[in-house]
């Protein structure tokens, strides 16, 4: 119990453009957004804190727009245009030495630096799935996507990336291994790189070693993973996939710890508390759920009205502003964790019997079975 009070809010971006905040100490939930003028292209693809004091967090959407709010005021305070929806979505978005680093679909890696309007532009090949930042080293990112190996960038050297993948050896029958990055994470402490696969792998990498292959790879499930995030607590990764599966995976011994119930959709966002046994995640479903790491128990449950694409954990408490000019702000209902079962409980079992047949129609049957034998063995002697 002592988890559920420390982390405040949660920050949530939707496919219908709004930027949701939930409040878990209020046990409320709000929508930040401009309701008069929402389209599909404001849809939130990316999200990142702008600071480490969590004051603002940057909003990338699917028409290449860099939204800038305040959760302090609770409105949205700057608007920069970082994109063209040629180039597809937004893959990641990054704030390095009062830079703004975006990464789309197309591969196109941009440093915007502030106060200039040049650019620093690196091609990390095309369909790209995801773009991390090296909390620990920010001017390093890694990049990988369909096709595209995991490679990892050095932005104040940008011309070539520091490490390149390779891809695993063929399979047993000698076939080549599709390669498909879906997202990665820096493992702290170390210059390991964890990455999750379409093809139902997590893999390790060590850029340290002159190894370019995977130092470990697990498989998890059938289905496509879409999302990890590395808990507080190290030597495990959390991995969901498109079938709302969730499961914390051990990365020295290569087994699943134990999987995380009540997910309904495909998981899109996925977040573990820097240092709380906690893990957020988002998807399909329209519910946020916040799951403990220790008994893998659901602490909050939150119906959030669409569908949601990525989340955000903040240990600051959720402020809502009174002069909010460019938004409506709408309260939503907060499920408790077990309410959904406690209906279920209360629900009568109905159960269908089956209506006896009378003494004439089984009779009636009967004649018909017999005279259409006759027929057919008749037909058959001829």
């Amino acid at each position: 119990m002592a988890a559920k009070s420390q982390i405040c809010s949660v920050w949530v971006g939707s496919e219908t453009g709004i930027l949701k905040g939930v409040s878990l100490t209020k046990k409320q939930a709000f929508n930040f957004c401009e309701m008069s003028c929402l389209s599909r292209d404001q849809e939130v693809c990316a999200m990142a804190w702008a600071d480490p004091h969590e004051s603002e967090v940057l909003v990338g959407c699917v028409n290449g727009t860099v939204k800038t709010f305040s959760t302090e005021k609770g409105i949205f305070t700057e608007n920069r245009q970082c994109g063209d929806v040629t180039q597809g979505r937004f893959t990641g978005l990054a704030v390095t030495d009062s830079s703004l680093i975006t990464c789309v679909e197309s591969g196109l890696l941009k440093v915007w630096k502030e106060g200039s309007t040049e650019t620093v532009e690196i091609n990390a090949g095309a369909a790209v799935c995801r773009m991390r930042q090296n909390p620990a080293h920010r001017h390093r990112v890694a990049t990988g996507g369909k096709e595209n190996p995991l490679k990892v960038w050095d932005l104040e050297r940008p011309d070539t990336p520091i490490f390149t993948a390779k891809n695993v050896r063929n399979d047993w029958l000698d076939l080549r291994v599709p390669v498909w990055v879906r997202d990665m994470a820096f493992i702290p402490d170390s210059d390991k790189i964890v990455t999750c696969t379409g093809h139902h792998q997590i893999r390790v990498y060590d850029p340290s070693t002159p190894q370019r292959r995977p130092v470990l790879e697990v498989q998890f499930g059938e289905y496509p993973l879409t999302a990890l995030s590395l808990p507080a607590s190290q030597g495990s990764v959390v991995v969901g996939n498109t079938h709302g599966q969730l499961a914390v995976l051990d990365l020295r011994k290569g087994l699943v710890r134990g999987c995380l119930k009540g997910l309904a959709g495909g998981v899109r966002g996925l977040q573990c508390h820097p240092s709380l046994p906690l893990v957020a995640s988002c998807g399909l479903d329209r519910f946020l759920r916040i799951h403990s790491l220790e008994d893998r128990s659901l602490q909050h449950k939150v119906y959030l009205k669409s569908r949601l694409n990525c989340v955000l954990l903040s240990s600051r408490g959720l402020e809502q502003s009174d002069g909010d000019v460019n938004g409506e702000v709408e309260e939503v209902k907060v499920e408790e964790a077990d309410e959904g079962d406690e209906v279920w409980d209360t629900m009568e079992t109905v159960t269908e019997k089956r209506r006896k047949r009378n003494a004439g129609e089984e009779e009636e049957d009967g004649k018909v079975t017999e005279k259409h034998a006759k027929k057919k063995k008749a037909a058959k002697n001829l």
